[in-house]
């Protein structure tokens, strides 16, 4: 089995030591030779490195090199893989986005919404240069990018680089909900084989069979009107807003069971009341940068004062792992079952051909073979026409340079509707996005 050079692009994540976590987890399934961080952020990189160092010295042995760089032809040129994690902005922008909805009652989220749309706006330039400056120099690696907001992000991708057939928009939040159908079924992740369609952040699981062909929604939908639905992923299992955000599943199947949802649709499905919950000095971003980002740098801190593991807590998460897993299905051609990302020409049936959709797919190394959804009902169809039209309208208004058409956008989108509400929201966030956005007309 061929060993993979790895290049993890934006490696001053918080989630960088976790991805470490999950490739030394999965190194029977995707064997690595080397890995190279590269980031924009050379200090914030440093310390996400320096730790990873010593995690790998203790932990993968047998990996040949590793390195972090800022420098592009060093980090790309012999690359196989590149897994993309940028933030453009980063924390401080993500709070403004979650705040300034907030302020006018509108849903404040990262992805979702007006917080998406700012998000996206920011993210498109820098991921367009990014796969740029990877093909400048890795023309045949593999890109697997899951910067978010994914659906912007890829709808913009997917105009930019039409017939690159190596570059694949994932998401891991699929993976996450089935992290937690496993748990109540009393399986493992990868015994099930779902299916699903939707938009990023925006889809319905239709059933869920293990690999022997036994169709278990029921049992999930059950389990979870009867008893609840709580995280499992490692990440997130302990986080009030994510078991917030899993118990919210419960009113979706009660009120809509036809399919079991996305956990992101309560944000579209109940705005009002998503806006109402959230704490303006509060939000999810200031919990991140008091939790999370606090945990992770005291965890590098102990491991580069330790220069050991021996004292660590150190988990692995299952976005890290279903990213593994991805790459090691189009590494070896396994044909496994992901879901992903991709054009949609006829999968779903009465949808758009160009539209960025949501659906699993053999991964295999000539790329992803998409299973047919075909047509999907009606209330699904115009819930999602809806917003595939927001996201394609904010890509076009970046590069019409726009106004009136982030406008349209934000009018458009079910967290908002309102018109002068979406005037108001897009003025503040053009006056934070300064520098960010481009110069709208």
């Amino acid at each position: 089995m061929k060993r993979q050079r790895l290049v993890v692009a934006g490696a001053g994540s918080t989630y960088t030591l976790g991805m470490i976590m999950s490739l030394i987890e999965e190194k029977e399934h995707f064997p690595l030779e080397s890995i190279i961080f590269y980031d924009t952020d050379a200090v914030r990189q440093e310390k996400n490195a320096r730790a990873a160092k010593v995690i790998l010295h203790d932990k993968y042995p047998e990996l040949k090199s590793f390195s972090w760089t800022t420098d592009k032809k060093e980090a790309f040129e012999q690359a196989d893989f590149v897994f993309v994690q940028i933030r453009t902005g980063g924390l401080k922008m993500r709070e403004l986005d979650e705040k300034i909805p907030l302020k006018h009652g509108v849903v404040g989220q990262e992805t979702c919404g007006p917080g998406g749309m700012a998000y996206g706006l920011r993210s498109i330039g820098d991921m367009i240069d990014l796969v740029q400056d990877i093909r400048a120099h890795a023309p045949e690696a593999w890109i697997l990018n899951y910067t978010n907001p994914a659906a912007i992000v890829a709808e913009a991708l997917r105009r930019e680089f039409p017939d690159d057939k190596k570059l694949l928009n994932i998401c891991d939040m699929p993976a996450a909900i089935m992290v937690s159908y496993a748990k109540i079924l009393g399986k493992e992740i990868w015994d099930l084989v779902p299916e699903y369609f939707g938009l990023n952040h925006f889809g319905w699981f239709t059933d869920i069979y293990d690999k022997e062909g036994n169709r278990l929604t029921d049992d999930i939908k059950r389990a979870i009107t009867e008893d609840g639905f709580l995280p499992e992923d490692s990440e997130i299992v302990n986080d009030p807003s994510w078991i917030k955000t899993f118990k919210q599943v419960e009113t979706m199947l009660n009120d809509f069971p036809e399919y079991l949802p996305n956990t992101y649709l309560q944000y579209y499905l109940y705005p009002s009341d998503m806006a109402s919950k959230d704490d303006i000095d509060n939000t999810r971003a200031r919990q991140v940068i008091n939790g999370r980002e606090k945990r992770v740098h005291e965890l590098e801190d102990q491991l580069i004062a330790d220069n050991t593991t021996a004292n660590a807590d150190l988990e692995v998460d299952i976005h890290g792992c279903y990213m593994i897993r991805v790459a090691a299905s189009l590494a070896y051609n396994n044909r496994d079952t992901f879901i992903v990302i991709t054009e949609n020409n006829g999968i779903i049936s009465n949808m758009p051909a160009d539209a960025m959709v949501e659906v699993p797919a053999l991964l295999t190394s000539d790329g992803p073979k998409p299973m047919a959804v075909g047509e999907i009902p009606r209330f699904y169809k115009g819930l999602m026409e809806g917003q595939l039209a927001f996201e394609q309208i904010v890509v076009d208004a970046y590069y019409e340079k726009n106004y009136n058409r982030l406008l349209q956008a934000l009018t458009l989108n079910r967290t908002v509707v309102d018109t002068p509400t979406a005037q108001n929201i897009l003025d503040d966030l053009i006056e934070a996005n300064q520098g960010y956005w481009p110069e709208l007309v």
